[in-house]
């Protein structure tokens, strides 16, 4: 199921990809394209939000004792504070701060492509195969996620985000800096995009989600999951200013609404010096990051066996004291109706 969620959730981006790079530079009854593209988004999204409310069914079984509001919201600040306590969730958003920077500079992909010379439907190609290539890349690495984690339970999975982070730097100093700013270097430019796209996304599949499920009871996993997410995705935004920023003022990118030619290939080499700093910097971080996982995942993910093998216990205790008062009640109940 993870891996079909994985393969639309990618199949959409790829088609997403694609609509707003052709649609960008239409205009349709007096709307620019990059804006319908956004329209089109928030329909499709509140057409998402209502199926949901209306036709999802919640999978869990129905509680047996209905708890407040504020009985709830408590359950969740106590599990969410015991998460942020743990050494291996710090780490691991630590690194995620860091390692999802480059995902958001990369939104500048289409937009360099375009710079360099490449037509809106080139674009969209190149792109899409480096959608497609990542979408191979998440398999790949949850494949052979498990299998490392097998046989090296302490150091697999951190080696293979460590691979991944410490690959994507030279992969996209290539990419961003070595290969000509020419669009007839088409297939260099899309086997570049295609190998980066395999190797930058294997972090969540192979590392991140399987860690974050080992170190929390099954019952927290949508807190730590959730929690993770927030984190992240605030630095994150950042990163889109940070690249504008560094293209402008310290790479010398010139806005201009018709530059051709010359302009338009130091506009294209400035942009790409400011997406590959947004990207190598993060990542070099973001590998070192990972070298502290070797030290806290071991010990958290015994404690949270251990605590799984503890809490099945302290349930069946309960069972057997709920019998035992309802027994005697029954009992109790008996003797009394004799006498009467």
């Amino acid at each position: 199921m993870g891996h079909t969620t994985t393969l639309y959730r990618w199949l959409g981006a790829m088609m997403g990809g694609t609509l707003g790079v052709l649609l960008a530079p239409t205009t349709f009854l007096g709307v620019h394209g990059w804006r319908l593209a956004f329209h089109i988004l928030a329909l499709l999204s509140f057409a998402l939000a209502v199926s949901t409310w209306f036709l999802a069914s919640d999978p869990r079984p129905p509680s047996a004792s209905e708890k407040s509001t504020a009985s709830v919201a408590r359950e969740l600040l106590g599990e969410a504070k015991d998460v942020v306590r743990l050494p291996t969730f710090q780490i691991l958003v630590a690194q995620g701060v860091a390692g999802s920077v480059p995902w958001t500079a990369l939104t500048f992909a289409a937009m360099w492509l375009e710079l360099v010379g490449f037509t809106h439907w080139e674009t969209s190609v190149i792109i899409n195969l480096n959608q497609l290539t990542g979408a191979l890349g998440s398999l790949f690495a949850g494949l052979i996620g498990d299998p490392m984690a097998r046989r090296f339970p302490n150091a697999g999975r951190v080696a293979l985000a460590q691979v991944s982070t410490a690959s994507t730097v030279p992969v996209a100093a290539v990419l961003l800096l070595a290969l000509p700013i020419d669009p007839s270097a088409g297939a260099a430019y899309a086997a570049a995009f295609a190998v980066l796209g395999f190797v930058m996304p294997w972090c969540p599949p192979a590392t991140n989600n399987p860690i974050l499920a080992e170190i929390v009871p099954q019952k927290a996993r949508t807190t730590v999951y959730a929690l993770d997410r927030f984190f992240e995705t605030i630095f994150s935004s950042f990163a889109p200013a940070v690249v504008g920023i560094l293209a402008e003022r310290v790479f010398g990118y010139k806005p201009a609404s018709s530059a051709t030619g010359m302009a338009e290939r130091e506009n294209a080499a400035a942009l790409a010096k400011a997406v590959f700093a947004e990207i190598a910097v993060p990542m070099a971080i973001c590998c070192s990051i990972y070298s502290l996982l070797y030290c806290t995942y071991p010990a958290d993910r015994e404690r949270a066996q251990k605590a799984a093998l503890v809490a099945p216990e302290d349930q069946d205790c309960e069972n057997a004291n709920s019998s035992t008062a309802t027994g005697v009640d029954g009992l109790n109940q008996a003797l009394l109706a004799r006498n009467d």
